[in-house]
């Protein structure tokens, strides 16, 4: 056992030990070598199974971080074009005002959608279709490209329709076709999980006692099922096995894994890669009142980073604590996934600081 491996293992078991958590995964790539990947606690604490490298989560917004890398794989493969309208596969998008949108400003969050439909609640997310026609027929809250707003649920369809139409193949085979099955991680990463695997996946619960309230203009933006994770949505059947690519069912392996190929040039050149980093679109985050830094695909820099670091890395958390990440500078993957939904980043920043003493050569 490495180092590395054996202070961030020592570290989370201590975690589930003194009921902090109660099931954790945690996977680093460094230079292409798989550094880390620990596991404790229980999957299921009502049946005692415990969580090992290969339970899938549901792990909310560290989808976004799958979404958007294929993204850029359809456009490495000529499928998609950054600069692109969208109403060039999709029509019936352009209503509204919305027929100057493109994916780059899918990518960067500043179509103008960042919530659903009024009319589209949690059991209408499963129908693709009906999902899709409402956000083409909504009027969108800002021209496109003007403001950037996070868009909780809305970013996955709005990337995955342009996929579907471009390919003729839904998101979920296309995830499982062009990066699972290649990197070896089948059964690692889902946008929608098969009948099969649902006994395997771990059981999400919800110790906080009050979720805080989002900003005073994200409720007015998005619905409290969209800005506040539940266990209950990440626990449904109907969920779980639906086409969502917002959010995904993931392993830390599977999610480190990518972003390892990512860096290691297995799915981008070295030019699309510095381009994953480079800044698309700088402001205020119009759902959470937060300066935001967005790359195409992804917000740059990391939770933990210090005061100051002009970080390249990017990558999305997800609602609950989990987190995935790339840093070309530093050569890392880093995923870390969790079963127990809290409203902070603690564990996240406990590990990443343990990881960066150990790159930094001072642990």
């Amino acid at each position: 056992m490495s180092g590395i491996q054996e202070q961030i293992q020592r570290h989370i078991d201590t975690l589930v030990g003194t009921g902090a958590e109660t099931g954790l995964q945690v996977a680093v790539y460094h230079d292409g070598e798989l550094i880390v990947d620990a596991v404790a606690g229980l999957a299921d604490p009502a049946t005692g199974r415990p969580v090992t490298s290969g339970t899938p989560i549901f792990s909310f917004s560290t989808g976004k971080n799958v979404t958007a890398t294929l993204a850029h794989l359809l456009v490495a493969r000529g499928f998609l074009d950054y600069a692109a309208p969208v109403t060039d596969l999709w029509p019936e998008f352009g209503v509204h005002g919305k027929a100057t949108a493109t994916l780059r400003h899918v990518l960067t969050h500043t179509v103008g959608l960042p919530a659903m439909p009024r009319e589209v609640t949690p059991a209408e997310l499963p129908d693709w279709s009906r999902v899709c026609e409402a956000l083409a027929a909504a009027e969108p809250r800002w021209r496109p490209g003007a403001a950037m707003g996070y868009h909780s649920y809305t970013f996955g369809y709005l990337v995955g329709e342009l996929a579907r139409r471009a390919t003729g193949r839904p998101p979920c085979e296309l995830l499982r076709e062009w990066i699972t099955e290649p990197l070896g991680i089948k059964g690692q990463l889902y946008f929608a999980a098969p009948n099969e695997a649902l006994p395997g996946l771990a059981r999400l619960e919800q110790r906080a006692r009050q979720w805080p309230a989002a900003p005073e203009n994200g409720d007015a933006i998005l619905a409290p099922w969209e800005a506040q994770p539940s266990a209950d949505f990440g626990n449904d059947g109907e969920i779980l096995r639906a086409d969502i690519p917002s959010v995904c069912i993931a392993t830390a392996h599977g999610l480190a894994a990518l972003y390892n190929a990512v860096l290691q040039g297995k799915f981008v050149d070295p030019a699309r890669l510095r381009e994953l980093s480079a800044l698309a679109f700088a402001g205020v985050d119009q759902v959470f009142g937060s300066p935001v830094r967005m790359a195409l695909g992804f917000p740059i820099g990391r939770i933990g980073a210090p005061a100051g670091e002009n970080s390249v890395a990017f990558g999305w958390p997800g609602g609950g604590g989990s987190y995935a990440y790339a840093d070309p500078a530093r050569g890392v993957a880093f995923a870390l996934t969790k079963n127990r939904l809290v409203p902070n980043f603690d564990t996240v920043l406990s590990v990443a600081t343990i990881l960066a003493s150990y790159l930094d050569g001072t642990s």
